[in-house]
C-alpha cells in the first residue's frame, strides 16, 4: 500500500512573477485553480481546484513560464497551510480540502489531483487540493487572502 505524505515539511517554496509575489506577501494572496493536466479530460470526471509549491529550491521550475522571476520561501508550512485552508473554506464553504505530497509515478491512494508522472520527480511538488461536495460546482480560479506572511516567509528574485 502507497503511503501518503501528509506532514508538511519544515518549508515550502512558491514560485512566481515578483508582482504577484509581492502581493502574495503583503496581503497573503494565492490563486486556487484547476491544475494544468496532462489529461484535460480528466477534469470533468475529477473537478478540483489547487495550489501548488515545493518542498525543495528548484532553479528549473524559472524556467516553467517566462514570468517566473521570483520565490517565496515559507519558513512556517504548518502556520502557511492552516491558513491556506481557513481562507480557502471561507471562499468555497462547500468544497473539502487537503494538502499532501504528490505521488510521481504511481497512483495516490488521494486520487488524480495528487498523482503525476514520474519525469516530473525533480518538482518535490506539495499540492493544496479542494474538491467540490456536490457535484455541480463551478472550476473557475478563485483568489484567497491569507494576511500578511511577514514573519513566515521572505520574498527572493531569481538572482538572490
Amino acid at each position: 500500500m502507497t503511503q501518503i505524505d501528509s506532514k508538511r515539511p519544515p518549508k515550502l517554496y512558491y514560485f512566481a512573477s515578483h508582482a504577484a509575489l509581492e502581493r502574495s506577501m503583503a496581503l497573503g494572496e494565492f490563486r486556487l485553480a484547476p491544475p494544468a493536466s496532462e489529461h484535460a479530460a480528466d477534469a470533468d470526471s475529477n473537478p478540483f481546484l489547487t495550489l501548488s509549491l515545493t518542498t525543495d529550491w528548484n532553479g528549473t521550475l524559472f524556467d516553467h513560464a517566462p514570468d517566473i522571476d521570483s520565490y517565496l520561501v515559507i519558513h512556517d508550512a504548518e502556520e502557511f497551510g492552516e491558513r491556506v485552508h481557513r481562507a480557502a473554506q471561507r471562499a468555497l464553504p462547500n468544497w473539502a480540502g487537503i494538502d499532501a505530497a504528490m505521488s510521481y509515478g504511481a497512483p495516490s491512494p488521494l486520487g488524480k489531483a495528487f498523482s503525476t508522472a514520474k519525469h516530473r520527480a525533480a518538482e518535490s511538488e506539495w499540492r493544496f487540493a479542494w474538491r467540490p461536495m456536490q457535484g455541480n460546482a463551478s472550476l473557475h480560479p478563485v483568489v484567497i487572502r491569507i494576511g500578511s506572511l511577514q514573519g513566515i516567509a521572505e520574498l527572493h528574485t531569481r538572482n538572490d
